[in-house]
Order: C-alpha cells, then structure tokens, then sequence
C-alpha cells in the first residue's frame, strides 16, 4: 500500500451513532442521507449516478479503489453522492487500462470520504434502523458540532431533487441514426440508458425535468423515456403532469426507477418511502409476464404502492421482487406504456433485463404499424 499521512474522520447518524476511521477524498463535512450498495463492483458508476444524489454510500463489498477509475465508466459527469463510508480502501490499483486512482478523484470532484470502519456492522445498524441522515466529517469531533451540522440537512422525503441534477439545456444524440426518434425527459439519467437507446439505432432529444410537454411535443418524438432520479415522486407534480399529456397523446412510454414511480403516480397510484430502499447488482426479480425470473441492478429508496396498484384497473403488475415481494415494473392495460423500478441497462449488473430497450422499440413499431 502507498505509504501517506491518514488523517481522522468521523461518521454521525442521525440516531446519535457515531464511528471512528480516516479520511478519504475531499477533507471537510459532508452529509446526506446514508444508505447502502450491496455491488461487488461497479464502484464508479454508482458514485456518479444521478439517482445518488444528496445521499452518503455505504459499499458492502470490502475492497475498493483496487481497480482505480476509467473516464468512460462515468453515468455522469462527476460524482454525485455527498460521502463514501468503506471499509479497505486502496490506494494503489491493479488495471493497467485506469486513467488514475480513485483518491485523487474523489479529491478532485470535492467528495468527501471516510474508511477503515466495520461496514458489515454499519450496514446491519442502517437495515436494522432505516435509512437516516448522517454527517462525515474531517474537522468536527464533538457531539453538538455534529449534531448542529446534522440538523442542516433536509430529509431525502418531501425532497425534489431532479431539478438539480437535469440538464440545463436540451440536446440531441444520434442524430444520423436511422431508427426511431425518442424524447427523454431528464430526471437525472445515467449516460448507459441513452447508450442502450443509441446501439439500437435510435435518434435521441434529451430534455431538462422541468420541459413542458408542448415542447417536447413539438419535437415530434415515435415515443417517450421517462429516467431515474433522485428524490421524492411524491412532490414532483411537474413530472406527472407531463407524463399525463404525453399518455393523453398515446404515444408508447417507457420509464426506469424514478420514470416508474411518475408513470404510477399519473394514473392515480400512490408511492412510499421504503424502510432502506434495494440498491446493488443481485436483486431477484420475476417477470410475471414469461415467468422467468431475473437477476437486477437496482437503485432507490422510494416504491410503488403495492396494493395502490392492484386496486388500479388502469395499470397492472409486470414484475416483482423476489426479496419483499414490491412492485419492480407495471404496464398500463391500454398498452401505450410500461416501466420498471430497476435499472436494465445494467451498468454496473447482470445484463439480465436489457430486453427491455428491445420491448419498448417493438412498442413503437407496433404503434407506427
């Protein structure tokens, strides 16, 4: 191991819980909402994965920065979680191809870290206890401090975050490819979604959350993706007042994690805060549809109403997850659209649910036929 200084560092939760390790990263106070990454790999893509955002990561998997980081693993284009608890950390990395060590962009994107703690205690504690609001911290050591920074901290319900991870300005990808046009409404979309849609030849406008359907419409998109995100769908009036236009346009739609949750809520299905959400690559879940089951990635701490959904007659259960038995994917019964609540461009995961991209071309084909 690279021999330098470790400095101190501290966790505090929010139910007075407090650990001792060292620094990693940016030196400094941070915090968010703390939760956990059951992925064996893949440490990149979660940290710079929009839905991430405001929320402090626990991976579970021991080792990390061993394989350093690639600027092509980027989802987007900096990390967006506001702390990293791990166990070993290292410094020096093994991939020959890696553009450079983790550490130094951790500390270059201004994240702020913390290691050499027992993170298989520290994740029983927050399975145990939920998802709560945590602070690390490099230059505050004592209790009131802590607390004092803690009580700055919103909570992750009753938060609207896309709007602060969305693109500013709408812009085109694909534009010589000779499939079909697709809208994408940007609550926060990860870079292996769109490329799902470019492999398949399809022409993209990626627009901020906040776009109203007029101008999307006059785009003249064959169909809709709605994306992940951060936040709260319970506050996101905006989303589902789109999305209720652009079903009323009955064009196909699709929609991933957070576009799952606004696509229920737009016909009436009500969403709740989960006790400690799923996130990881080794989620089960089962198609009700082929009845196979499959092996998902998945991020998020909000879900959709299971009996909500069964007492719906405008939408019905595609998937469900093998653990808890919630809702992982629904489709409307008029056929214009579906989604999913995990994440099938699989980036990191098993590439178990990419048939999906594939499902919603064969929608819009259907719908142009």
């Amino acid at each position: 191991m690279t021999s330098m200084k470790r400095e101190k560092a501290v966790l505090y939760l929010a139910d007075g819980t407090l650990f001792e390790g060292l620094s990693i990263g940016k030196k400094g106070t941070s915090g968010g909402e703390i939760c956990f990454n059951t992925g064996m790999t893949g440490y990149q893509e979660i940290y710079t994965d929009p839905s991430y955002y405001g929320q402090i990561v626990i991976n579970t998997n021991a080792h990390i920065g061993n394989y350093g980081v690639h600027m092509d693993e980027n989802e987007s284009d900096r990390p967006k979680i506001k702390g990293l608890v791990v166990n070993d950390f290292t410094y020096d990395y093994s991939r020959y191809s890696a553009s450079g060590g983790l550490e130094d962009y951790l500390s270059s994107h201004d994240t702020v870290g913390i290691s050499d703690l027992d993170t298989r205690m520290l994740v029983r504690h927050v399975r145990d206890k939920g998802a709560m609001n945590a602070i690390i911290s490099t230059e505050i050591f004592d209790i009131s401090g802590l607390q004092a920074e803690l009580e700055k901290i919103p909570d992750m319900k009753s938060l609207e975050l896309s709007s602060l991870v969305t693109t500013h300005e709408a812009y085109e990808l694909g534009v010589d490819n000779p499939g079909f046009k697709i809208s994408v409404l940007d609550l926060g979309v990860k870079r292996s979604i769109l490329d799902n849609f470019l492999t398949r030849d399809c022409h993209l406008k990626v627009f901020p959350a906040k776009t109203s359907f007029v101008e999307m419409q006059a785009w003249d998109a064959d169909g809709y993706f709605i994306s992940n995100g951060p936040g709260d769908p319970e506050v996101m009036d905006y989303a589902v007042d789109t999305i209720k236009e652009i079903l009323a346009e009955k064009k196909p739609l699709f929609g991933i994690c957070l576009g799952n949750q606004l696509l229920a809520r737009s016909v009436g299905i009500s969403t709740f805060k989960m006790h400690h959400g799923h996130r990881g690559l080794n989620q089960p879940v089962k198609n009700l549809m082929t009845g196979k089951s499959e092996i998902t990635s998945q991020n998020h701490g909000f879900s959709v109403n299971m009996e909500s959904l069964k007492n719906s007659t405008l939408a019905e259960l595609t998937h469900i997850n093998l653990n808890d038995e919630s809702v992982e994917g629904l489709r409307l019964t008029n056929g214009s659209a579906f989604s999913v609540q995990h994440h099938p461009e699989s980036t990191p995961g098993p590439h178990d649910s990419t048939y999906l991209f594939d499902d919603f071309i064969q929608l819009i084909k259907n719908n142009k036929t």
